[in-house]
């Protein structure tokens, strides 16, 4: 066949080490592995989705995001506020770069946004309906962005090796 997307992928496929065969076998790891998901979320995250509480999953990801990021800032507030006060771009509480430049404080305002924004458009709403009808990759998307979010806070020298129950 010399379709050049079939070409490209035979190259790939060498490249890497795959074969026709590993497309045909069901994975056998996790959707976790497969997407990542941060080893620190609590276990009862990968236990709801285990059961398929996708919802409720994504909802203790991002509560845990938030009491961690509460707990290592010794920041009273929790969700938005919590989180623009700790990663803003002057004086932050939680540093994610120098903010010596521009460019590092523009960083810095940006993962503020970020992290209120998972908070606000993932967790809050979790929190308050009931039963929203996403489907399981949605939720493994969910689940990345918050294990995003650790590796970021990580990625800066930010301990995250606090227990759920510590927090």
């Amino acid at each position: 066949m010399n379709d050049p997307l079939h070409l490209f992928e035979q190259i790939a496929r060498r490249a890497y080490g795959f074969t026709d065969r590993d497309s045909r076998e069901p994975r056998s790891e996790h959707p976790f592995e497969v997407r990542n998901v941060h080893e620190k979320l609590p276990p009862v995250v990968r236990e709801l989705f285990d059961n398929g509480h996708y919802s409720q999953a994504t909802f203790e990801a991002f509560k845990f995001v938030d009491k961690l990021v509460q707990h290592i800032s010794r920041v009273s507030e929790t969700g938005q506020k919590l989180m623009f006060q700790v990663f803003c771009a002057e004086s932050p509480r939680l540093a994610l770069t120098s903010n010596a430049t521009a460019t590092e404080k523009d960083e810095q305002k940006g993962f503020g946004f970020l992290f209120a924004g998972g908070i606000l458009a993932i967790r809050n709403p979790r929190g308050h309906e009931i039963d929203i009808p996403d489907s399981p990759d949605i939720y493994l998307d969910h689940l990345a962005f918050a294990s995003m979010l650790l590796r970021r806070l990580e990625q800066a020298g930010i301990k995250c090796c606090v227990s759920p129950q510590a927090l």
